[in-house]
C-alpha cells in the first residue's frame, strides 16, 4: 500500500481554468498507479486534495491561489433560518443510503441534471462511461444518499467516508425541483450524518471567492479553509471574508 512518502505526483500542462475565464490552470495528480486506502485518502484530503473517480488531484497553478479547500466543523455548525426552512421543506422525503454502483434510474437523473443545468460545462455531454469514471470508479468507503418523494428518485448525493469526516463529492437532482434547495439539504444531512458517526468534519471541496457558483459554501458557518498548510476559520466581518486561527 502506498504512503505519503512514496507517492509520485504529476502536473498537467497549463490549460484554461474552468472557473475563472481569464486564468490558466495547472492540476497536480497523484500517480494513478498508487494504491490509495482510506487512511492515505484522508491524509491527502487534509492536504487539500479531492477525488474524482480514481484520480486524486489539487490545483497547482502558477501565481494563483484562488481555489481554497474548505470544510465544516460539524460540532460547531449551527443552521441559519434559511437552512432550517430547507430542512422543513424536505421532511416529506425518504432518505436511503445505498452502495455506490451503476443504476439506470440514478444515471437517468444524472443525465437530466447535466443536460439541463451544466450543458456548458466539462461534464457535458453526459454518458454512462463518464458517469462511471466520475462517480463510481475509485470509491473506497463511499455511498449514495438517495432522496425519494413517494418512491420517485429526485436527488442523489455522492459521499465518501474518511477517518476525519465525510467528503461531499457531488449532488445531482431533478431539474424541476430547484425550489427544494436539494444541494443545501444534502449538505445539511451530511453534517448530521458526520456528527452521528462521531466524525469532526464535512469536506466541501474548493471555494473560489470570485466564482458565484461557489457562494453557497460560505453560507455554512463556521467554515474552515486550508491556507499555507493550516486549517483556519473563515470569518465574516462587514460582509468580507478573512482569515482567523481555527
Amino acid at each position: 500500500m502506498s504512503s505519503l512518502k512514496t507517492l509520485i505526483f504529476f502536473a498537467t500542462p497549463e490549460h484554461p481554468c474552468s472557473y475563472l475565464t481569464d486564468r490558466q490552470a495547472t492540476t497536480m495528480f497523484v500517480d494513478p498507479r498508487a494504491q490509495v486506502d482510506r487512511n492515505l485518502y484522508t491524509q491527502l484530503t487534509e492536504l487539500g486534495f479531492r477525488r474524482s473517480g480514481s484520480h486524486y488531484y489539487r490545483p497547482h497553478c502558477r501565481g494563483c491561489n484562488a481555489c481554497i479547500p474548505v470544510r465544516i466543523p460539524v460540532e460547531r455548525f449551527q443552521p441559519d433560518r434559511s437552512q432550517r426552512r430547507v430542512r422543513r421543506d424536505n421532511r416529506d422525503l425518504t432518505l436511503i443510503q445505498t452502495p455506490v454502483r451503476f443504476d439506470e434510474e440514478i444515471y437517468d437523473l444524472y443525465e437530466r441534471y447535466v443536460v439541463e443545468r451544466h450543458h456548458d460545462g466539462d461534464m457535458y455531454p453526459p454518458s454512462r462511461e463518464q458517469f462511471t469514471s466520475f462517480l463510481i470508479e475509485g470509491s473506497i468507503d463511499g455511498f449514495f444518499l438517495e432522496m425519494r418523494r413517494e418512491g420517485r428518485l429526485i436527488a442523489v448525493a455522492v459521499v465518501d467516508v474518511l477517518d476525519t469526516g465525510l467528503s461531499a463529492i457531488y449532488t445531482f437532482f431533478e431539474p424541476g425541483e430547484e425550489k427544494r434547495s436539494l444541494g443545501t439539504f444534502a449538505i445539511l444531512w451530511q453534517v448530521q450524518e458526520a456528527h452521528r458517526r462521531g466524525l469532526p468534519h464535512l469536506y466541501l471541496g474548493y471555494w473560489i471567492r470570485q466564482c458565484r457558483k461557489m457562494n453557497y459554501k460560505t453560507r455554512f458557518r463556521p467554515l474552515e479553509q486550508l491556507m499555507n498548510g493550516h486549517w483556519t476559520e473563515l470569518v465574516t466581518s462587514d460582509g468580507m471574508l478573512h482569515n482567523s486561527p481555527a
